[in-house]
């Protein structure tokens, strides 16, 4: 249930500069023609709220607020700055305490509304942008927010943050305060259109409160933020209680009415699945995205589900599910080579293990922006695909091109013939023969085995399944089960050979799809390229999405990239649920509407008592 909510953070302080804020190298560009200044920015199209619009389709504005909530998460934590690549950070941190320049809708693909900054001004080319503040906006200490802070943000994070923050913001060829409430931003990379809302959401720091030469520490102090809650109380590892700040200046701004209506929130941590499960049927934990389908269709028939305390819904999602899959770790000798990856995708018996693990309530997943209009599966190449992907002749298997691939299925069956005879012709002929029923390479005699590293343990009947499959044609799987922390930093440093990752996806995919499979981020630890992805095409076609200035073209983009991606068998893809289960306490109630993107907790309250 870590998945459920949130991620995020930073922090830090130092002087500002104009040169500062500057790569010494760029040069200066010439402005550009501005537009008028405008509440909103969209990635493709006009926002859907005009301006002064009274609050997002999706909130009650009329929320009651008070009362507390506790959410469970997996695992532990020793960091409340997740803007670095050190430590296991803790959740919440970004949603409730540290605000962006401006506020997504979940309603709409890629749209910002203003918060800190009030106002955007953006020209037609999107070479720049210049973010107009709130002069009413503060920190929860009350210091005022100026564009010292902004820039201050913007630097720190480009030169210490996460690899993701340090991509994004070294495309900025000039950052410059023009008074106390305006910053401009002028890019080098004019052919990214994405940067404007990229830089819409930077989490602004408090330059007065932070030490810049320790913000690359691991930390446990409270982190001060301007939004509408402070941290009040942390147990490292165990728990961290959120309450909310009287004082928010950002109350009363469209974008937050009817969110945050909790005067606490409180996330629990627990180091086993079983035991967060059991702390939901008790009520210690008031809400619940189920992740497990057979605790879905078995695990709650219990008093409190069977009288009505507890409420389960089915919320539809309209977002792209994104790629589930065993990831290739493509650095390591044993994955080298496609044809050994692919044979390894035909092994995976999804049908079985679909309808012996999980009630059969999953479906295969078979791109990497699956349930939406940007999955290239069973879809024929357009012509905008085709000449994107021309410089590129072998970046794209013929059968994916024209859509008549399919991810390997089995008879349902535990036994899976027909795969693992495919999988083995395809083995031979990436040189590997059986030897005393061992599968070793014909020139070096070098068996073909792996290690699988796992979080938790209830990973352990799937990948079992999964190694029991292997050894059958005379693969040597192992699994190893490590805790957290190790956990964590073993994914960093790409210390595996396989792992079980999610990647999410939405409706606007842009600049996370180069921190995901650029060759550029491939070898820089801490990036989320898992599979170490190096191919030219998928830089080119990230490149082309990045610079799409029409629904079309960007489309066009991003099924090309996933057509690079999948021919790539960088993953074994597994699975993803239709749709959204979710169990609370009958005590909380929602809004009738669910955006786009799914089921929000901070627009949910506590229903008062009657």
């Amino acid at each position: 249930m870590k998945r459920l909510i949130f991620a995020g953070l930073m922090g830090l302080a130092t002087f500002l500069a104009p040169a500062a804020a500057r790569p010494e190298t760029a040069p200066t560009p010439a402005p550009a023609a501005e537009t008028s200044r405008t509440h909103a920015i969209s990635m493709h199209g006009e926002p859907d709220l005009p301006p002064g619009f009274a609050a997002f389709p999706y909130v009650a504005p009329d929320a009651p607020k008070g009362g507390r909530i506790t959410l469970g998460s997996s695992g532990s934590f020793d960091n409340l700055n997740p803007m670095i690549i050190r430590g296991e950070t803790v959740q919440g941190i970004r949603e409730f305490v540290i605000e962006p320049l401006m506020a997504r809708s979940l309603d709409e693909p890629f749209t910002l509304y203003g918060l800190i900054a009030r106002e955007i001004t953006v020209p037609e080319n999107r070479s720049e942008v210049t973010f107009h503040l709130d002069e009413r906006a503060r920190f929860s200490d009350g210091t005022p927010i100026t564009a010292k802070d902004v820039l201050f943000s913007h630097q720190i994070l480009r030169d210490k943050g996460r690899p993701n923050f340090r991509t994004y913001y070294r495309k900025v060829a000039k950052a410059e305060a023009l008074d106390d409430h305006t910053v401009r931003f002028v890019f080098a990379d004019a052919e990214d259109r994405e940067l404007p809302l990229i830089l819409g959401l930077m989490p602004i720091l408090p330059s007065h409160l932070i030490d810049p030469d320790r913000f690359e520490e691991t930390t446990l102090t409270p982190v001060v933020g301007s939004g509408p809650y402070r941290i009040a109380n942390v147990s490292p590892g165990r728990s961290i209680t959120y309450v909310r700040n009287p004082d928010y200046w950002g109350r009363d701004l469209p974008v937050n009415r009817g969110r945050f209506n909790f005067d606490e929130i409180r996330f629990d941590y627990y180091r086993e699945g079983s035991a967060q499960f059991e702390a939901f049927r008790t009520g210690n934990i008031d809400l619940r995205n189920e992740d497990d389908p057979a605790l879905w269709a078995k695990g709650y028939d219990f008093p409190a589900a069977r009288d009505g305390r507890i409420q389960r819904e089915e919320i539809a999602i309209a977002v792209p599910a994104g790629m589930t899959g065993l990831v290739f770790n493509t650095r390591r000798t044993v994955f080298a080579d496609p044809r050994v990856r692919e044979a390894l995708i035909h092994l995976f018996n999804f049908e079985w293990v679909n309808k012996s693990f999980f009630h059969g309530l999953y479906k295969r997943t078979e791109s990497y922006f699956e349930r939406s209009m940007l999955s290239s599966a069973r879809t024929p190449a357009d012509a905008r695909e085709r000449a994107l992907l021309a410089p590129f002749s072998d970046a794209v298997l013929p059968e994916i091109l024209d859509g008549t691939y399919r991810v390997p299925e089995s008879d349902g069956t535990p036994h899976n013939r027909t795969n693992a005879r495919s999988a083995y012709e395809m083995l031979e002929a990436a040189g590997y023969e059986l030897k005393n029923r061992r599968l070793v390479h014909r020139e070096t005699g070098r068996p073909l085995t792996f290690e699988i590293l796992a979080a938790n343990i209830s990973q352990e009947r799937l990948l079992g399944a999964f190694v029991s499959d292997l050894a059958k044609i005379g693969i040597s799987a192992r699994i190893r089960v490590v805790d957290s922390a190790q956990y964590q930093q073993r994914l960093r440093n790409y210390d595996f050979d396989m792992i079980q990752f999610t990647w999410p996806s939405s409706l606007s995919p842009g600049n996370e799809q180069l921190f995901r499979w650029s060759s550029g981020v491939a070898d820089e630890p801490g990036s989320f390229n898992y599979a170490g992805v190096k191919n030219p095409a998928a830089d080119a076609m990230i490149a082309a999405m990045l610079a799409a200035k029409d629904d079309e073209d960007f489309i066009s983009a991003v099924r090309a990239l996933d057509r690079v991606l999948l021919s790539g068998h960088y993953v074994i893809p597994l699975f993803h649920p239709p749709a959204q289960w979710v169990a609370s306490w009958k005590r909380l109630g929602h809004p009738e509407k669910t955006p786009l993107s799914g089921f929000n907790v901070d627009s949910w309250w506590v229903r008062p008592r009657n």
